[in-house]
């Protein structure tokens, strides 16, 4: 006699229609009191430190403060302030152009990265090292130190010019390159973060991949065109927008290697030096306040426009 039943193969599962639905258990009270004291700390700190100051500086924006307290509401007057603030628009652009040649820099950190990712050179770890060294080096100290190689009269670098017959400029003296300055020391400073991610980006690219391209004859010029750059894409987004949202808040730097009564400062003076100004200096909180919301808002703008254009030139997978 044959059965009626027809049953499933060894391995495979037999068709007896949708699967049953998951019934989830009513978690008991203490199970969720328990995840929100896990994750108040957080909360705690998320609030208190990050969103009541952006609430307070939100407020401020509209108001008019004195050296000694009190405040008075003024709307939207110290926005109409900084839109015919010459100091402001020569801090926007000293700013656009610091965060340009900074961003500029983020090739040479993906070739840095493909140097430190050859397996066969001797000291690898060392090198790799020395690159990270200007990451965890306090800011003052790098503030510092490249200040005096840039000196225009005894520094290091005028000194190797000199050697070369050409005669170094007043490289944090000059308004007309003071900026420029300060941007090699942030390329410098950022380089060695930059290749870190990039170098674990470069690791996570299969090896078969190269491999299929030397059989095909592709060399390591096309190689590094046709496959590494395409993979590296999403690193390189990440970085970039980590770049310009650093660039944009540049403040130790200018403050530390150019002097506040420097004729450079008008060509070097950046967003957050003028907040600094403005809030600690002349104590016009209002004011300072308003720079910061716009700041904000820039940086906002910037980093939804490059998530927007990423889908036209990042590839995942």
């Amino acid at each position: 006699m044959v059965s009626t039943e027809t049953a499933a193969a060894p391995g495979t599962a037999a068709a007896t229609g949708p699967p049953p639905r998951a019934t989830g258990r009513r978690r008991p009270p203490g199970e969720w009191l328990w995840g929100y004291l896990m994750i108040a700390p957080m909360a705690f700190g998320l609030v208190v430190f990050f969103l009541w100051p952006i609430v307070q500086t939100l407020y401020l924006s509209f108001t008019e403060s004195g050296v000694f307290g009190g405040s008075t509401w003024v709307g939207l007057a110290n926005f109409a302030g900084l839109a015919g603030d010459e100091k402001m628009l020569g801090a926007l652009g000293n700013t656009g152009l610091y965060a340009a040649l900074v961003l500029a820099g983020v090739p040479l950190a993906i070739v840095v990265a493909a140097l430190l990712n050859v397996r066969w050179l001797r000291g690898l770890g060392f090198y790799r090292t020395l690159y990270f060294l200007p990451v965890v080096t306090m800011p003052a100290a790098v503030g510092l130190t490249w200040r005096y190689l840039f000196n225009g009269d005894f520094g290091l670098i005028n000194h190797l010019l000199g050697e070369l017959g050409i005669d170094g400029p007043y490289w944090v003296g000059d308004p007309d390159t003071a900026v420029y300055a300060v941007a090699i020391v942030g390329v410098w400073t950022s380089l060695g973060y930059n290749a870190v991610l990039f170098l674990a980006g470069l690791q996570g690219i299969p090896r078969h991949y190269y491999e299929a391209a030397e059989i095909d004859g592709a060399g390591r010029l096309r190689q590094f065109f046709s496959i590494t750059l395409p993979l590296l894409t999403p690193t390189t987004f990440f970085v970039t927008v980590i770049t310009v949202i650093n660039a944009l808040q540049v403040f130790d730097l200018v403050y530390l290697m150019v002097e506040p009564e420097s004729p450079a400062l008008a060509g070097s003076r950046t967003i957050v030096y003028l907040f600094y100004e403005q809030g600690f200096v002349q104590h016009s909180r209002g004011y300072a306040a308003a720079i910061a919301v716009v700041l904000l808002g820039l940086i906002l703008v910037l980093t939804a426009v490059q998530f927007r254009l990423q889908k036209r030139w990042v590839h995942y997978g």
